[in-house]
């Protein structure tokens, strides 16, 4: 008779980690309270409808599929990485089809409903492509010196991202390079290749920038108008028209002060904070309604804990996921098979890339995207994806322990 692969729970996981992701999901509980009960009316909603009481049943959840995932074990879930990858491929197609995928107001269709609450495939897309791409470099030294392996990986990479794209979500699809490049350094893969795909990704990017900020209209690429007003605004490009009247002039200058509404509104809450912040839920760009109530709970939760915690609250949550970042990498540096270093670098890299591009739209390093905080923003499936990215991480440490 078989037996299943399930280990006994035990005390070997690495602490330091699981400490940093219970403080950094205690954070996002309070701050998306206050967030979302400054709205009018929030408060005498029924529990389950508050915001901040959902997020804490999606961490319950995440936390079991990520206790699940980690007595499991990397090994045998990544067996059934291709399956995973080809189902979420299937999945960023569907989301696509008019009728099935929704926009819920933005413009951009990157969510499936169902029923209570809605899906998105992209974050799952980026957690089975690491577990696929883990498991296909985990081969011998002399397959990932053949030019024919890494086009394979590179086209890997590159379906997720081309349909991730189409929805439009360029910062989750932007997310899959450089995982992906990180992934096969430690691999292995040559360093020629990796440069010839470092300097043609470079090019590409300052070719579409150019055409962007300086084209002419019809020469321009095609991009979402709110995709062009972003990068316009981080790059402080008015969108005032050449040889423009003095209306079309007024006009296109409120719509760039519109535009950067968003933007301008996340500095200030960062900079009014101060060294403790004004308090929990009195943070008056919060309050007042100045950072928008439809995206102050996820895009711009950072904002919202510098405003009411300041310095202090601002630095804690950046030590958090320092913990978090370097006890990934030290578990992959301690990894004793391939496929659980890869898996760990990956993780790694997807969690820096989000904290990284979140807190640098909310200070202005980076351009406005649709990035979560993980297991800060308000959201299901990010959070769920996180808690079991962190259980793989553990599944991985305690291989390396020999257990």
């Amino acid at each position: 008779m078989r037996t299943l692969p399930l280990k006994p729970p035990t005390d070997e996981v690495d602490w330091p980690m699981i400490l940093a992701v219970l403080g950094l999901m205690t954070i996002g509980t309070l701050f998306i309270a206050s967030t979302t009960l400054a709205r009018e009316g929030a408060e005498t909603l029924p529990w389950h409808r508050q915001e901040h009481y959902k997020q804490l049943i999606w961490y319950a959840l995440g936390a079991g599929l990520g206790v699940a995932v980690c007595c499991l074990g990397h090994s045998p879930i990544a067996r059934w990485s291709m399956v995973c990858y080809w189902v979420s491929i299937l999945l960023l197609v569907t989301v696509l089809i008019p009728g099935i995928g929704t926009q819920h107001g933005w413009e951009a269709r990157r969510w499936i409903d169902l029923g209570p609450f809605q899906f998105q495939p992209s974050e799952v897309a980026k957690l089975t492509f690491l577990l696929m791409m883990a498991h296909y470099l985990s081969r011998p030294a002399a397959e990932l010196r053949q030019p024919m392996t890494f086009v394979k990986a590179l086209g890997m990479s590159l379906l997720p991202c081309a349909l991730i794209l189409k929805e439009p979500d360029l910062g989750s699809a932007l997310v899959f390079v450089p995982m992906g490049l990180a992934m096969m350094f430690v691999a292995g893969v040559p360093g020629r290749f990796l440069w010839r795909l470092i300097g043609g990704a470079g090019l590409i990017i300052v070719l579409l920038l150019a055409d962007i900020l300086f084209a002419p209209s019809e020469w321009q690429l095609k991009l979402e108008p709110y995709q062009r007003r972003r990068l316009m605004v981080y790059f402080g490009v008015n969108f005032v028209p050449p040889q423009a009247s003095e209306a079309e002039r007024q006009r296109a200058l409120k719509e760039y002060r519109d535009a950067s509404h968003n933007v301008q509104q996340a500095l200030i809450s960062v900079g009014s904070g101060g060294f403790v912040g004004k308090g929990w839920r009195r943070g008056t760009q919060n309050t007042l309604g100045y950072l928008p109530r439809a995206v102050a709970h996820n895009d711009f939760i950072f904002s919202i804990v510098a405003e009411e915690s300041g310095f202090v609250g601002g630095a804690a949550v950046l030590g958090l996921y320092a913990v978090v970042l370097l006890r990934g990498l030290r578990i992959a540096s301690q990894a004793r098979d391939r496929l659980g270093a890869l898996l760990a670098v990956g993780i790694t890299a997807l969690f820096f890339c989000h904290v990284f591009i979140n807190i640098g739209m909310n200070i202005r390093l980076t351009p406005v995207t649709g990035i979560p905080l993980p297991l800060l923003s308000y959201g299901g499936t990010s959070v769920l994806c996180s808690l079991i990215a962190v259980g793989l991480l553990q599944s991985v440490y305690r291989s390396s322990r020999n257990l």
